[in-house]
């Protein structure tokens, strides 16, 4: 009999883009000692959190447009429950109107659910901007958006 092990396809076996030279990066609001670095370079610790309460967005601009195969996000609570929902969108160039890619709404309920990872498989060609809206949750906006991995390849 043939056979082989299966990997499993997680964040670190791709080829992600190199988002620090092929784009800049818009961020609605930051927390000096939470910034986007750490949710957009890998080996980065940590992960970004919003300077203030309520829906915020993260923006890449590419530099040249991108073909764009796969997305992956991880969002982290490991403190409150909340409902929280996000959007995911692309645009062919600034001027342009955005396409949305999906929209998702998920539960944290810490200490059980605590983790939410979403890995799409899309197929964008030119890709001049890519931008995620984070509602962090849909019942008040006190609560503060954060993100801890984004991964394009």
């Amino acid at each position: 009999m043939r056979k082989r092990l299966m990997t499993q396809n997680t964040a670190t076996d791709h080829r992600w883009l190199d988002l620090e030279k092929l784009a800049q990066v818009e961020v609605t609001s930051e927390d000096a000692s939470h910034p986007i670095e750490f949710a957009l370079l890998p080996g980065a610790s940590g992960a970004w959190h919003a300077a203030d309460p309520g829906e915020q967005r993260v923006r890449l601009i590419f530099d040249q447009p991108q073909k764009i195969n796969r997305i992956f996000l991880v969002f982290e609570e490991t403190e409150l429950g909340r409902s929280q929902e996000f959007v995911l969108r692309w645009s062919p160039n600034a001027d342009a109107p955005y396409q949305e890619i999906v929209r998702q709404q998920f539960n944290f309920s810490p200490p059980g659910t605590i983790v939410e990872r979403e890995d799409y498989r899309v197929q964008l060609p030119n890709v001049s901007v890519l931008e995620l809206q984070i509602f962090p949750d849909r019942g008040t906006t006190t609560r503060i958006a954060s993100l801890t991995q984004l991964r394009v390849a």
